[in-house]
């Protein structure tokens, strides 16, 4: 009894680097969103001078030229060792801040220099940078993983959206001769077994990295046997189930092996990759938030003659030159000539 294949060996995209590659390999495989596109971008390390689009998904860069779509790269997120913000020399913007990207892929090192040719735009540098670190921080979604700080008190500590499906006990794991006992949990994203005496003696099992399931005989008895895809080592794992007492252990590993099987081809139609994102809702434009001008329904009571203490203030047109001064008994002063009408109460009052 066999499963089929998955579909581990397809997912390549955030696993390799493809220069120039057929339109039809920029689609979005299944799982795959594209979080960002930012237009206008210039590839300052190959194509320096042409003007293009950076699209952004969950696992992978993306960047096409618009005067030719043949003209691509995609930048796996697997193949990236770093990424930084460092001054180059761009054709389109001169001397300018740009991301640097550094990878491995095939044994080749290979670099990226983008450029955004939006001026005081930094959406190039944060939305790049702040994936990838969700991509590096999410591995236990997609690679197998050994001897993980996975198991507290007995329990699998849960991944973000991870659910536990089955419990398993009694799961004897058959990488030595005389095996470990330990248990299974199945849930939607991975299959996770560990043994009981020792919780750092685990292995993590995603369904994107499985390449087969089987039930084959064993020297044990009948086993479930796991096989991994060749990116993940190629490991092929054996576990015998020794159930309940009055359970059949025959149909019980066949109700397991189904469950997981189950489970498996859900991932592989609809496979959960991990990366977690929020599109910030964007400001809207200037004219959509601008509020007409109001005047105030308010009706000001006052002193009739109180007008004029505030034209006082303002210069005389029709004045040529100075008023002959006069003395003012109440200031003691030489003053200059008040206009006819105004007293000094009614300048200070």
């Amino acid at each position: 009894m066999a499963g089929k294949k998955g579909a581990a060996d397809a997912v390549w995209q955030d696993r390799e680097i493809r220069f120039d590659s057929p339109i039809s390999a920029l689609d979005l495989r299944r799982g795959e969103m594209k979080i960002d596109s930012i237009n206008s971008v210039e590839d300052t390390k190959g194509n320096n001078g042409e003007r293009g689009t950076l699209s952004i998904t969950n696992l992978r860069l993306m960047w096409v030229a618009h005067r030719h779509s043949r003209t691509n790269l995609s930048i796996g997120y697997n193949c990236v060792q770093n990424i930084t913000i460092r001054t180059a020399n761009s054709r389109l913007r001169g001397s300018t801040q740009a991301l640097y990207v550094m990878t491995k892929y095939n044994n080749s090192r290979f670099e990226f220099i983008f450029t955004s040719l939006v001026r005081q735009s930094p959406r190039l540098f944060t939305t790049v940078q702040a994936v990838f670190r969700a991509y590096e921080t999410t591995k236990l979604y997609r690679d197998l993983k050994l001897r993980g700080a996975i198991i507290k008190d007995k329990q699998l500590i849960l991944l973000p959206h991870e659910q536990v499906y089955s419990k398993v006990v009694g799961v004897w794991n058959l990488s030595s001769d005389q095996g470990n006992l330990g248990t299974f949990f199945v849930t939607n994203v991975r299959l996770v077994w560990h043994a009981n005496l020792a919780e750092n003696f685990n292995v993590s099992m995603p369904y994107l990295q499985m390449k087969s399931i089987r039930i084959r005989d064993s020297k044990f008895g009948r086993a479930l046997v796991i096989e991994t895809s060749p990116r993940s080592g190629g490991y092929i794992l054996g576990f015998r189930v020794d159930p309940a007492d009055h359970v059949d252990p025959n149909a019980y590993l066949n109700e397991i092996f189904h469950e997981i099987q189950s489970l498996w081809q859900v991932f592989s139609i609809n496979p959960i990759f991990g990366i977690d994102y929020t599109i910030e809702e964007k400001p809207e434009p200037v004219e959509a938030v601008k509020v007409p001008q109001t005047i105030d329904d308010v009706e000001i009571v006052g002193d009739e003659d109180s007008g004029d203490v505030f034209a006082a203030y303002y210069a005389d047109s029709s004045k040529e030159t100075d008023r002959a001064p006069v003395f003012n008994e109440e200031l003691g002063l030489a003053v200059e000539g008040l206009r006819e009408g105004l007293t000094l109460n009614k300048l200070w009052s």
